[in-house]
Formats: C-alpha cells, sequence, structure tokens
C-alpha cells in the first residue's frame, strides 16, 4: 500500500475541474484511499457520472458550500484565478494547488512511479506498458491520457507500489513528479507558445532526467539525436532502443506488415534474440514505442510471455488511429495527431494498408502552432491524397498571430494542388458523402472537435437525425 501520511492533513479535498483526464484519476485513487472527495466542472460527462457512482459528488456548475468544508482545493490548468471557487478558497483560507503540483505529491506517495513522456507517443507507450504490468499481475495503479478500454477508464487504481503515468512536458509540469524510471520517447519542437524554442524543450528534459535516483532507470530512444545526451544527466541505470540505430541495446529487425498494417518483428537485446513481438496496432513509429515500454518492462523482470501477450491484445488507445466505421464501403479512422511529425508517422503507418485512396479532413489545433510550423504541417500532409483543412482549433489561445487556415491551404497548394478549405462541418461531410469511393480510406485528424466528423458521416449514413 503506498504511504500517504504526506496527504493525511487533507481529510476533505476538492477539485475544480473535475472530469479531465487527470483530475478524474486523482479524485479516485483519493477516493480509494478514504478522502472525501467532492468537486465541479463546466459540462456533465461520462467521466463525471463515473465519479458520481464512486460517491464523488460532482456539482456541474460551481458549489461554493463544498469549497468551504473542504480543506484543500485541487485546480487544473485552465482554472483562472478569478474562478468563483477559488476566490471562495482564498477567502476562507483554504490553500490551493494545482493538478501537476498534487499529482507531485502524489508520485511521493508510491515507491514506484514510472513516467512515459516525450513530444509523440506518451498515450500509447504508457497504455502498453499498463498492460504489460497488468499481464504481469504486478497490481499497479495508472494515469494515462486518454480512454484505454482494458481499465474501462483512464486511470486504475491498484495497491501496488507501482504508478504508472502519462508526463506531459508542457509548462514543465514533469518535473512537479518523483520518478523512479523515466521512458523519453522523443524531444521535438512543440509547444512552442511556452518553450520559445527547441533548446528549451531540451534543457526541461535535461531537468527532468535530473529527478532520477541513483537506483533509477532512463530508458532513451537512440533514434532520436535529441534524447542520447540525456543519460549524461543521471547515474540511473540507462538503457536505450532504437531501430536505425543498430547500437541500441534494444533493437528491432525483420519488420514486416500484415494487410491492416500491423507490424511482427524480432527483438534482439546487445545483439542476441529476445523474442518475436506482434502488434494490433498500425505503423513503424508503434514498433520504436512498443521497443522504449520492451527496455522497461526487462528492466523491471517482467515475463516475455506477459510481454508478448499484452503487445498483442493492446488495440489502441482512444483517438489512436481509432476505427470508427465504414461509409460506403470506406473505412473511417480517427487520430489525435496534431504535430507534423505525428502526421507522417500516422500517414506512413497508413501506407502499409491496403486501400484505394486516402482523405484526411485536418483541423490545425492552436493558432501559435500553426503559424510556426506552418510549412511542417503543409509537409507532411502532402501524403495523403486528398486533404480537407478545417478552422484552426484555438485551444487556450486567441489569434494574436494572425494566421488562418486558408494559409495553410495556401501553402500545400504551392507544393501539390490538392487540398481545400471547408470551415462548416456539415459541408466537410456532405463533401465527403460526395467523393469518397469504395475501399477508401477517410481519417480525422487533430486534437480538437475534428473527432465529431466520423460519428456525423455515420449518422448521414444511416439516416439518423
Amino acid at each position: 500500500m503506498p504511504k500517504i501520511d504526506n496527504l493525511k492533513k487533507y481529510k476533505r479535498v476538492h477539485m475544480i475541474g473535475i472530469g479531465g483526464v487527470s483530475m478524474s484519476g486523482i479524485a479516485a485513487i483519493l477516493n480509494n484511499w478514504g478522502f472525501q472527495v467532492t468537486g465541479s466542472d463546466w459540462v456533465h460527462s461520462e467521466t463525471t457520472d463515473k465519479l458520481n457512482k464512486m460517491g464523488i459528488k460532482v456539482t456541474i456548475g460551481h458549489n461554493i458550500d463544498d469549497v468551504k468544508q473542504s480543506d484543500i482545493v485541487v485546480y487544473s490548468a485552465a482554472i483562472k484565478q478569478d474562478d468563483p471557487e477559488i476566490m471562495e478558497a482564498h477567502k476562507n483560507n483554504i490553500p490551493t494547488i494545482e493538478r501537476a503540483d498534487f499529482l507531485g505529491e502524489i508520485t511521493r506517495c508510491f515507491k514506484d512511479t514510472i513516467c512515459i513522456s516525450g513530444t509523440h507517443g506518451k498515450t500509447t507507450t504508457t497504455s502498453m506498458v499498463s498492460l504489460c504490468f497488468l499481464e504481469a499481475l504486478t497490481d499497479p495503479s495508472i494515469q494515462v491520457g486518454a480512454y484505454l478500454k482494458q481499465i474501462d477508464g483512464n486511470y486504475r487504481v491498484g495497491n501496488s507500489e507501482h504508478f504508472i503515468i502519462e508526463a506531459c512536458e508542457y509548462v514543465e509540469s514533469f518535473l512537479k513528479f518523483s520518478p523512479k524510471a523515466e521512458i523519453i520517447l522523443n524531444i521535438d519542437n512543440d509547444h512552442l507558445d511556452y518553450f520559445k524554442n527547441l533548446d528549451n524543450i531540451k534543457k526541461a528534459f535535461e531537468k527532468y532526467v535530473k529527478l532520477l535516483p541513483d537506483d533509477g532507470y532512463l530508458i532513451l530512444n537512440a533514434d532520436d539525436e535529441n534524447c542520447l545526451h540525456l543519460a549524461d544527466f543521471t547515474n540511473a541505470s540507462t538503457i536505450t532502443y532504437g531501430i536505425q540505430n543498430q547500437n541500441a541495446d534494444f533493437v528491432a529487425r525483420n519488420i514486416e506488415f500484415n494487410d491492416d498494417g500491423f507490424p511482427k518483428f524480432d527483438v534482439y537485446y546487445k545483439n542476441e534474440f529476445f523474442s518475436t513481438i506482434q502488434l494490433s496496432v498500425p505503423g513503424k513509429h508503434n514498433v520504436l514505442n512498443s521497443l522504449a515500454c520492451i527496455a522497461l518492462c526487462f528492466k523491471y523482470n517482467l515475463s516475455k510471455d506477459a510481454i508478448k501477450t499484452a503487445l498483442l491484445k493492446f488495440t489502441g488507445a482512444h483517438r489512436r488511429f481509432e476505427f470508427k466505421g465504414k461509409i460506403n464501403n470506406a473505412s473511417i479512422y480517427d487520430d489525435y495527431g496534431h504535430h507534423p511529425t505525428e502526421i507522417l508517422a500516422t500517414a506512413t503507418s497508413l501506407m502499409n494498408k491496403k486501400y484505394n485512396e486516402s482523405w484526411v479532413v485536418f483541423q490545425p489545433h492552436t493558432y501559435s502552432r500553426t503559424k510556426n510550423l506552418l510549412n511542417d504541417f503543409a509537409n507532411s500532409l502532402l501524403h495523403f491524397d486528398h486533404i480537407l483543412v478545417l478552422d484552426i482549433y484555438a485551444a487556450r489561445e486567441t489569434n494574436t498571430y494572425n494566421i488562418s487556415s486558408q494559409d495553410l491551404v495556401n501553402e500545400i497548394n504551392k507544393l501539390d494542388n490538392k487540398a481545400i478549405y471547408i470551415s462548416n462541418f456539415d459541408s466537410c461531410v456532405n463533401y465527403l458523402l460526395d467523393n469518397v469511393k469504395e475501399n477508401d480510406i477517410i481519417l480525422t485528424l487533430g486534437a480538437g472537435t475534428v473527432t465529431n466528423i466520423g460519428p456525423m458521416l455515420l449518422e448521414k449514413k444511416y439516416g439518423v437525425a
């Protein structure tokens, strides 16, 4: 059982934004440990329903009374300091703490917090690691950034010392954690609204690696030139993996793809055959993700059988190349990719599938990312046969960047005239229904509301109002 002494002074915890991916997992862990948890959120969701069923009182809107009765108020990063519940906490001298700081406190309750980080692939790799630890019957606690069907949600509350979490670099929140092991998948130009440049991102990861204890584990991608130097910043045991870099500790060889684009490959450890692995998710990037998972599991002495079985069972996390259905005998997939590197990985994995023509519906995510990486976005999208671009999803930003989706379309069409701008979702759905042919593939792509296009297509097909 994790040691929760440092949290016991907070008998009643109120959480603002409790329906969020990470917040809901924290709430469930606290509830399991016997804390009285209440929370609020702007919107009703399956997550808030699930929390209510656990006995966690969730208010849609504000609940000042619950704040007044709490010993601490935890809030998500999206909550501003003029929020009525935050202001009430301050008025009553109740301490407030941001989600990442509080999650850091929780990581210190476990002897063994395993953090999966990197610019791309965190959710998939966290899911893979989680399933391997479950298959090996180690009873881990888990926090992952998307719905994972094997745990019926985005979190699991276990009773062992293992806590497997997705550790995000945005606003350096991963520096709040106390990891025993870290996987670093890659370091890329992203979140430039905060980091400004790649050098600052690399410095954040250097600080992150320094958090590891001397008896900890560091798993590094040897194919990523931005990662390899990180071993210099820790005394932890380092293990590397790669496909291109055959000097890595764990390498994949003899990679083959079936008609679904699912890979099968041989894993070698220090040039000796380790195992043959088969995945049920597409793409070479997932071979790399699975190698990271295998390297970590090897350090934890998980059996090869548990690793092989778990990786074969993993069919993808929510919104990671997720199959949604068919229209006119064309397959619809949905993916969270919102950075050029992720788009390229998704496009490359698509090439291993058998299909007629590909259609991508892309919704750019944030003005700053679109502006900073405009040319990279254009080049990565060229790998699709047809490109439909929706309006930019603003997320946390206002458009001070003087950028629009039409700018992206113009950039693509300078390179190859095959992109069109469609702002209206209904118009986009009708365009696809009129033009997509049998055995085509439709991919909805982005971190925003583009995920609604697939269900809208299926509703139109079946005549659902």
